[in-house]
């Protein structure tokens, strides 16, 4: 999916306990934090207007509108039921899926040690994986 920042902004929306310094964006830019949005239905309902980042906790509501491709595409890094990614994001052209990489915990970094180790085995011995990403 190609980005042109000349024709279409560029829309990041973050959770509440991120802050953000919106100076360092070009004016072809704009943050918008989803919880702060007046109107969440109407914001969610752009006609394709937008590449969005979500990078926040939670449900956005976010899901639907990249179905109907009402949202021209997103990068996703955060899920409801992770480690385990909703089967739908995989079909969807408009989604680019990233794993989460913002934890620091020894335990946490154990764990997706762990994980990448268990898909790689799964990889090598053709089995499915546990956290496939297409």
């Amino acid at each position: 999916m190609a980005h042109d920042s000349t024709q279409r902004p560029a829309l990041l929306m973050t959770g509440p306990y991120q802050p953000w310094d919106d100076a360092w964006l070009s004016s072809a830019y704009e943050v918008h934090r989803l919880w702060e949005a007046p109107d969440r239905a109407a914001f969610l309902a752009g006609q394709g207007a937008a590449v969005r980042a979500i990078a926040t906790r939670g449900d956005l509501g976010a899901d639907a509108a990249l179905e109907r491709r009402a949202i021209a595409g997103a990068a996703l890094d955060v899920f409801w039921n992770e480690p385990r990614i909703d089967a739908r994001f995989l079909a969807l052209p408009n989604v680019l899926l990233q794993p989460h990489h913002a934890s620091g915990t020894i335990e946490t970094r154990q764990a997706m040690g762990a994980l990448v180790r268990d898909n790689l085995a799964a990889h090598f011995a053709g089995e499915p994986l546990l956290t496939p990403v297409a």
